[in-house]
């Protein structure tokens, strides 16, 4: 096996494990958003979150991680789009956020 060989094994290897990280990312955030929905009583839209970011961070150990934000979008009365956030570091859920919304009873 030749060193071009190689590397291009090497290459696909590392896409391939992005590609699974990414997909097993992306399931917890969308349950962290529809849990977050149900927790404050609104209706969590399309089942489902868009990631919007993804850096290269160190987590509190020093490690270097990946931290990747994903957006949801959320409604109290069905009537609006209100947007929510799910930050995750490597596969830890490090925040959830949403938009300021009107509790109705």
């Amino acid at each position: 096996m030749d060193i071009t060989s190689l590397l291009l094994l090497l290459l696909l290897t590392a896409f391939g494990w992005f590609w699974f990280d990414s997909l097993r990312a992306l399931e917890i955030a969308r349950n962290a958003g529809r849990r977050a929905c149900d927790n404050a009583n609104v209706q969590f839209l399309d089942d489902t979150v868009a990631g919007i970011a993804l850096a290269l961070v160190r987590n509190m150990s020093g490690r270097r991680q990946l931290r990747r934000t994903y957006r949801f979008e959320f409604s109290e009365t069905g009537d609006t789009r209100l947007e929510g956030q799910v930050v995750l570091l490597g596969d830890k859920i490090e925040s959830v956020t949403m938009e300021p919304f009107r509790m109705l009873h």
